[in-house]
């Protein structure tokens, strides 16, 4: 059994302290009480989780094999991300078997817990962005029922044929589906939605936006409460204003901050080439690909910049993505839950990670 004692947390409750979080040997949280004196000058929140990482710093998701997942978690440990989904690009149907084939044996390796893969792409629409459009491809049924365990997430656009059908395949398979790079219709979103989508990848990028006469993917995602809406808080992909809007206009539970990084600094997501210019990695003629953000820098930027309240910044940061995935034993301090935790100073920076109760920061 391990004691971690706080100043306070934040627990499903809200904050509470000071407090003592003990941890058994399973990595489980078996109870919560309050805190005697001694209790450490921390602010403990439920460990960070990332639905949308193409890569970090200098290593690329798609290409990482061998060390390449330790450096990976040692990077993700450092913003205090305790589960992840790496993310695959687009690119031909035959070059995903390798990428997952390596993630699936990834899964097995001490660190942040991969939760599974998340396949952006390659059946993208009318707002590829950075993808490459000679790689986008019909929706293929046959090879989306054969995808491998491994995969958690997929990002589709709604307006291609067969993408009801196609959602409703991989929902019973227990795919998170994602609405994305998109420019469909309204009608085409509700039929999305009806078939089982959640969520809508990285809201205002790469979709149809929020037009007065012609709403598009965004306003629809924005005003129906069964999508959770991804937020990429780099404050160059999204305005801050923007961001505050999500955070009105959505229930507490449906916004979800991910930092869709990429490895800036080998300079490549996939097939996909970039370089860093003006704060953000972008293809030679400026389109935004990716990003160099990491989760604790969206949480202060939410916070700092978009007057969002902390609990409300931590929980788009942890326990939203983890029940939009699927998750139901991580992302919040509670009896039963994964005693994955960070500490966060007086400036919201990671000042420790625990992983299972074991101090990995």
């Amino acid at each position: 059994m391990l004691t971690i004692s706080a100043r306070t947390a934040l627990t499903p409750h809200g904050w509470s302290g000071p407090i003592a979080i003990s941890i058994g040997g399973d990595g489980r949280i078996v109870a919560i009480a309050e805190a005697s004196d001694g209790a450490a000058d921390l602010t403990l929140v439920p460990g960070f989780v990332d639905l949308q990482v193409n890569g970090v710093d200098d290593i690329d998701v798609a290409r990482a094999n061998g060390r390449d997942w330790s450096r990976l978690g040692d990077l993700l440990l450092d913003q205090g991300v305790t589960s992840w989904c790496p993310t695959l690009v687009t690119a031909p149907l035959e070059r995903y078997e390798q990428p997952l084939r390596r993630m699936a044996e990834a899964q097995a390796l001490p660190g942040p817990t991969i939760i599974g893969a998340h396949l952006e792409g390659p059946f993208l629409g009318g707002a590829p962005g950075a993808h490459p459009r000679h790689l986008l491809a019909p929706i293929d049924l046959g090879w989306l029922e054969a995808l491998p365990e491994v995969v958690r997430l997929v990002t589709l656009a709604p307006e291609l044929p067969g993408a009801a059908e196609a959602i409703r395949l991989l929902v019973r398979r227990g795919i998170v589906v994602s609405l994305g790079h998109s420019t469909p219709s309204l009608t085409e979103v509700d039929a999305a939605v009806q078939a089982g989508a959640t969520m809508a990848t990285h809201l205002y990028n790469g979709m149809s936006g929020v037009h007065h006469r012609s709403p598009g993917l965004a306003a629809a995602a924005l005003l129906d409460d069964s999508l959770s809406v991804g937020l990429i808080a780099d404050l160059i992909h999204v305005h801050p204003l923007a961001i505050e809007l999500a955070y009105r206009v959505k229930p507490p539970d449906r916004t979800v901050l991910v930092t869709d990084a990429v490895a800036w600094r080998a300079g490549t997501a996939g097939a996909v080439g970039m370089a860093m210019r003006d704060g953000a990695p972008r293809l030679p003629d400026g389109t935004l690909a990716g990003s160099a953000l990491t989760m604790d820098a969206a949480i202060r930027n939410v916070v700092n910049q978009c007057g969002v309240p902390l609990e409300q910044a931590v929980r788009s940061a942890s326990t939203n993505p983890a029940r939009t995935i699927g998750c139901t034993d991580r992302g919040a301090i509670a009896v039963g839950q994964r005693g994955d935790l960070v500490a966060l100073d007086a400036h919201l920076a990671v000042a420790g990670v625990w992983l299972g109760g074991v101090r990995a920061r």
